[in-house]
């Protein structure tokens, strides 16, 4: 099964825009979405009729009691603001339906709830502007993900367990019956043809999907893992609009698997001893339409794009906890595996925290990759935050050091004692945000009250829950002992 027909996709920029589609399109449903802390998509529907012009500044009113990381529920009270630019009609909807991404609006003051990440993301291309430094950062982030056709997991009080399956995983090269062979090795799958590529037709309805909804859509493939691991890289685009595009990327990614018969994680790790899923975040400032990244320094790179990989290298253990903020995040963040641990910088070299990708000479071309991210961060917020320390790199002028151009994994014990590298678990992530966090809170794009929520959130929810029950594989190593 394939998603449903949809209208080629109409570019929206006022509500009169949004009205007019509604009439062309003749559709019958509002869905209005918004995003929690951890980075969850959420949505309220509502018969098209009671989205009037006049609802983009009245908004339509919600109860924030129940939503992760939000208000108590003796302030609950919220508006949903419709953003007329995020319109697209959704592929996957029985009936017509029109899909609006929200802005959480406080109804007494009528200010930004300070916890909606989408109003991160806004006041970082705030703070950007009144810096003057530039007026635009573009953000294109890559991000991985498995397919799999079948998992079941639990844990209670006397049991856990997980259980993975998919097709074309290496392990069901022995399978009796219902198996034709040609399935990607273990950390052997980067772009194999079909047949052992299963999942060509699958992501090129992915990307048809993804293109009528206004998605730019360079290229896809399979990647390094057996089981189903696959990318689909977007086109770069401004800070917030890379964010609501990333979450409309991963819903139209789970929906076309799921009327596939199949399901998606983004979990970074869901494999043993196979690559994990990354999503790497190319990075880069503009002003008045020109570059900001491109000069004569290392790599071609400008005084101001070596000052920004500064600022993310400094601040790299404080922005794992948002970048990578999952206790799973850690296990692909491991030194010797595939992973950027190390914090340094280098052009080519994969291996590197800061990458400085070299396909071309030109000014525009230059740009910082940020290899750490997994995507199962909620991009507004780590975009944002990622802006934040490169600015605040560029303000101060960090120095980053000296390129390190070989491989990070092939140096000796006393070479890598000089290399700093990531936090080894979200804990110690937690507690680099906690040490290190101002430069987060200037422009307040960030608040204290943000951080305090999301890290105590974190350490409960997470970090403590899966800190404190046994794991299963502490049965085969200690039952006996």
């Amino acid at each position: 099964m394939t998603p449903k027909a949809a209208r080629d996709h109409v570019v929206t920029k006022s509500p009169k825009d949004v009205m007019k589609l509604i009439g062309d399109a003749e559709v019958e449903q509002l869905d209005l979405r918004f995003t929690d802390i951890p980075g969850l998509q959420h949505h309220v529907s509502y018969p098209i009729g009671e989205l009037e012009e006049s609802s983009f500044e009245d908004g339509f009113g919600m109860d924030g009691s129940s939503i992760r990381g939000w208000a108590a529920i003796n302030e609950s009270d919220m508006l949903l603001i419709p953003d007329a630019t995020t319109a697209f009609i959704d592929p996957f909807a029985e009936v017509t339906t029109l899909v609006l991404y929200g802005d959480v609006i406080d109804p007494i003051t009528r200010q930004h709830y300070v916890r909606d990440p989408r109003w991160i993301a806004r006041k970082a291309e705030l703070y950007l502007n009144n810096t003057g430094l530039a007026d635009t950062a573009f953000f294109g982030a890559e991000a991985e993900f498995f397919v799999f056709d079948n998992v079941r997991f639990d844990q209670n009080q006397h049991s856990g367990f997980y259980f993975i399956d998919a097709d074309e995983g290496r392990w069901n090269s022995g399978r009796e019956g219902d198996n034709l062979g040609y399935r990607p090795r273990y950390k052997e799958g980067y772009f194999p043809v079909p047949p052992t590529d299963h999942y060509q037709a699958l992501r090129t309805d992915m990307v048809r999907t993804m293109m009528k909804c206004g998605l730019h859509i360079e290229c896809h493939h399979h990647e390094v893992a057996t089981g189903g691991q696959c990318e689909i890289d977007q086109r770069f685009n401004t800070l917030l609009k890379s964010a609501d595009n990333m979450m409309l990327y991963k819903y139209v990614v789970r929906n076309v698997a799921n009327l596939a018969g199949k399901t998606v994680t983004f979990m970074p790790k869901p494999l043993f001893a196979d690559n994990g899923s990354g999503m790497h975040v190319h990075q880069s400032l503009w002003k008045d339409g020109k570059p900001l990244f491109g000069g004569d320094g290392y790599a071609g790179l400008s005084e101001m794009a070596l000052n920004y990989i500064g600022g993310l290298l400094k601040h790299a253990r404080a922005l794992s906890a948002i970048i990578a903020p999952t206790t799973n995040s850690y296990k692909r963040l491991v030194p010797g595996y595939e992973a950027p641990v190390n914090l340094a910088y280098s052009r080519r070299n994969r291996s590197a925290a800061c990458r400085i990708p070299m396909y071309s000479a030109s000014p525009k071309s230059k740009r910082v990759e940020f290899r750490p991210p997994d995507p199962a961060a909620n991009p507004y917020l780590a975009f944002a935050a990622l802006l934040m320390a490169g600015l605040d790199g560029v303000q101060n002028k960090y120095n980053p050091g000296e390129p390190l151009d070989k491989d990070i994994y092939d140096l000796s014990p006393e070479e890598l004692k000089s290399v700093p590298s990531m936090p080894g678990s979200l804990e110690e992530a937690l507690t680099a945000l906690e040490e290190d966090h101002e430069f987060l809170l200037k422009g307040d794009v960030y608040t204290e009250d943000l951080i305090e929520t999301y890290i105590e959130y974190k350490r409960k929810n997470e970090a403590d829950a899966v800190r404190l029950r046994p794991h299963p594989y502490e049965f085969a190593l200690y039952y006996d002992i």
